[in-house]
């Protein structure tokens, strides 16, 4: 077996466990606050809130410093510190005996979020243009794998062993993926060439606000997240609309993870799909049948027509991180590789703070069925800003860099 492809197996495991994890206490969330304290329901409603969002906040902000170390150093040594970084405040959690340490710890968390965006880097990396779009894809199965299965995994373990216990059972699975790299994973550092650029962390910046596509892929990027989770906090309450059933806890999981099926059996398709016939057409084609498939859920008048619906709307999204990623893939010089995939990975994070809170501010003035038409209006938009980059002039981002490079020392 070839060194890529066992790094690639591993990675993919490996992704699975880091992704439950990342899931696995958000059915309890609220439940273990609780426990700290005799606080009323306005209280755990809030601090759950900013716990859950805490993790997304220090995530944004250190996604591009990882990857830029990442480029300096390698990405084996940023996979282990995030492994083992994840793995401390994990089981840390299951010693809290306050709501503020608790939070303390999810941003620290968050902090240590980047094993997920260096994977995907460091897969990338050693992986030819000409598949990316497929091997993100498989990539992005594992760890739409294992949010679809954290929750559940989780949910079981908390009502089996108790609160302390599941953290402490999914802090050892993240140690096991920590120790996988360490031992399984085999980087072959490139050698730097007379010809490499070190650029600065502001010529970077500065390249991508004057790098028309990559710009706009990470505009589209934070859309598509912003669509992806405004729903998702609502989602129980709308399921509780449309059935009489006293399990809605149940019935409003099977309706979320039928999104993430779409997703899985759909996310290597769109990227190979992206390989063949171009990025920027597949992920017109997506975010269009993304649309398709968000707004009628507003319409909904029985549970098992929104299952379906979400199952295809799963469809649709689970080839928009593959083909975007494969994108930036394709326009990143290998020298900032790992800093754009932060980059990237920063605005995903940032639609993962705002998509719940626009969600709940559209739901509390105008009603739970508006979000599907103002989530299908930002999936538009995605679609329009595509479509107008594509007849704008070619751009090479290392010419754009360079440039910038250049002025900044007439400047200085």
């Amino acid at each position: 077996m070839s060194v890529q492809k066992s790094n690639f197996i591993i990675m993919w495991f490996s992704n699975f466990l880091v992704s439950g994890t990342m899931t696995m206490i958000m059915p309890f969330l609220s439940l273990y606050i609780n426990t700290m304290g005799d606080f009323s329901d306005a209280y755990v409603q809030k601090w759950s809130g900013l716990v859950f969002g805490a993790t997304f906040v220090s995530a944004f902000l250190m996604s591009p410093i990882w990857g830029r170390i990442a480029d300096k150093y390698g990405y084996k040594p940023i996979l282990i510190i995030n492994g083992f970084g994840i793995a401390i405040s994990v089981l840390l959690m299951g010693f809290v005996s306050s709501v503020e340490a608790f939070f303390v710890l999810r941003l620290f968390m968050g902090v240590v979020t980047g094993f997920i965006p260096t994977s995907l880097a460091f897969i990338s990396s050693q992986t030819p243009k000409k598949i990316a779009g497929k091997t993100m894809g498989t990539l992005q199965m594992g760890s739409v794998s294992g949010t679809l299965f954290g929750p559940i995994f989780g949910g079981f373990l908390a009502d089996t062993f108790g609160f302390q216990y599941t953290f402490i059972i999914t802090s050892s699975a993240v140690s096991i993926a920590a120790l996988l790299v360490i031992f399984g994973v085999h980087e072959i550092r490139r050698e730097k060439k007379k010809g490499d650029h070190e650029y600065s962390r502001k010529t970077v910046i500065s390249g991508i606000f004057h790098h028309r596509l990559i710009l706009n892929v990470l505009m589209i990027t934070s859309l598509i997240q912003i669509g992806l989770f405004s729903i998702q906090p609502l989602l129980s309450l709308y399921v509780s609309h449309l059935t009489n059933s006293t399990e809605v806890a149940l019935l409003a999981g099977v309706t979320f993870s039928a999104t993430g099926v779409g997703s899985l059996l759909f996310a290597r398709t769109w990227g190979k799909l992206g390989d063949t016939h171009g990025y920027e057409k597949i992920l017109s084609i997506l975010l269009i049948l993304a649309l398709i498939f968000i707004v009628p859920q507003a319409w909904v008048t029985d549970l098992w027509q929104l299952i379906i619906l979400r199952f295809l709307f799963g469809i649709a999204s689970g080839g928009l991180i593959p083909v975007t990623t494969a994108l930036i893939r394709r326009e990143a010089p290998i020298e900032v590789q790992g800093e754009l995939m932060g980059y990237n990975t920063s605005f995903r994070f940032l639609g993962n703070i705002i998509g719940p809170m626009f969600g709940g501010f559209i739901s509390g003035y105008i009603g739970i069925s508006s979000v599907f038409y103002v989530t299908g209006s930002l999936f538009l938009c995605g679609y329009l800003i595509i479509y107008f980059a594509r007849k704008k002039p070619v751009q090479d981002f290392e010419d754009v860099l360079l440039e910038e490079e250049l002025h900044a020392k007439q400047t200085n």
